[in-house]
């Protein structure tokens, strides 16, 4: 297991490339996601010296979702860490399953990995499109991108596709509803349950605040 200096060493570094302008994405993104890793990966065995790196820089690379860049984070993040573990004395073959982690992690793209360790990261970030934390990170994006709350004749996506680049609540229904079912672990989906359940509860209060103005 990588030594807590390190660690700490690690998240340092992170957080120089951190955009601070997106708070979604922010230091506090990073070690919510270390932290779910390493809850996850502890409970189903997988290799923490893995994990643990991959999880601090699988966003050293971040772009605004509705920016055309957005696709290639996940490859530069990966390729930016690689550099980063070299300098810091890391294997090569670690080095190789970091970056596979990285590499895979994004859930636009929606690649199944096949390493445990990848599948951990994946879940780990995955937790946070769940439960509160997802919510506040969906409207802190919307603030950045200044993109609408909702559809105002569709709010809830009945007679069309959602369009999360420009309605926040579509987010719910292409991202955080159907996070939980992208699971890959057990411990994962566990957690994701009940956070899931919080978000069809505000999705039911939402509807009955905006049934006012129908």
């Amino acid at each position: 297991m990588i030594d807590k200096s390190t660690i700490n060493k690690m998240i340092k570094l992170a957080e120089k490339h951190n955009v601070r302008s997106d708070p979604s994405h922010d230091i506090t993104h990073l070690k919510r996601v270390l932290a779910n890793a390493v809850f996850i990966a502890s409970k189903e065995g997988a290799d923490l010296d893995v994990v643990v790196p991959a999880a601090i820089f699988h966003d050293l690379i971040t772009y605004r979702k509705d920016d055309k860049r957005s696709k290639n984070a996940q490859a530069e993040s990966a390729r930016l860490a690689g550099r980063i573990l070299k300098r810091m004395g890391f294997k090569k073959q670690k080095i190789k399953s970091i970056e596979y982690a990285i590499e895979v992690c994004s859930f636009s793209k929606n690649i199944k990995p096949k390493t445990l360790e990848a599948k951990v990261l994946q879940d780990a970030d995955l937790l946070e499109a769940t439960g509160a934390i997802s919510i506040m990170r969906t409207f802190a994006s919307s603030g950045v991108m200044q993109r609408a709350f909702y559809n105002e004749r569709d709010p809830f996506c009945k007679n069309r596709k959602p369009n999360s680049l420009n309605y926040s609540v579509d987010l719910f229904y292409d991202r955080l509803l159907i996070a939980r079912g992208r699971m890959h672990t057990k411990t994962a989906k566990n957690l994701a349950l009940k956070r899931t359940k919080f978000l069809i509860e505000f999705i039911k209060q939402l509807k009955r605040e905006l049934r006012v103005f129908s």
